[in-house]
């Protein structure tokens, strides 16, 4: 198991069932799984992104911290997703979108295949690379959007 996958599961494993947020200590949390400080944030820029429904708040200074908040809902989550992508995604964009919506049990890892099935690349051979994206984007929030429905 990487380094971020283990980061990621114990931050996870912070929230339960009545807990929509959870205070770090950034430095606190890297001492206790025995890696660098920077890991820490990687992970939290990385998978706890509004995308995969998540909020981050940092406060800095002795006694800093930084609080993640849990999206109220799975279709929250998705509806940020769709909002956020705009006119034009490129294929690796959205395939790292459906790996976090997998990987926090948003969508189902079966759904995720089909989606990213749908949106690579070779799915879009004869068009300009441009023409794909914005194709792409169309194609990945209205997936989305009846997945939500």
């Amino acid at each position: 198991m990487k380094m971020s996958d283990i980061i990621a599961d114990m931050i996870l494993d912070m929230f339960d069932d009545s807990t929509s947020s959870v205070q770090i200590q950034r430095n606190d949390l890297a001492n206790r799984i025995g890696c660098v400080p920077s890991q820490i944030n990687y992970v939290i820029t990385s998978r706890f992104t509004p995308e995969a429904g998540y909020r981050i708040e940092s406060h800095r200074g002795g006694g800093g911290y930084i609080m993640i908040t849990r999206a109220e809902s799975k279709d929250n989550a998705l509806l940020a997703l769709i909002n956020s992508i705009g006119e034009s995604i490129d294929e690796r964009t959205a395939k790292a979108h459906l790996y976090n919506l997998s990987y926090q049990n948003i969508i189902d890892t079966k759904a995720a295949k089909i989606m990213t099935a749908a949106i690579k690349d070779v799915n879009y051979t004869g068009l300009e690379r441009e023409k794909a994206n914005i194709l792409r984007a169309r194609q990945l929030k209205q997936m989305l959007i009846a997945y939500i429905n």
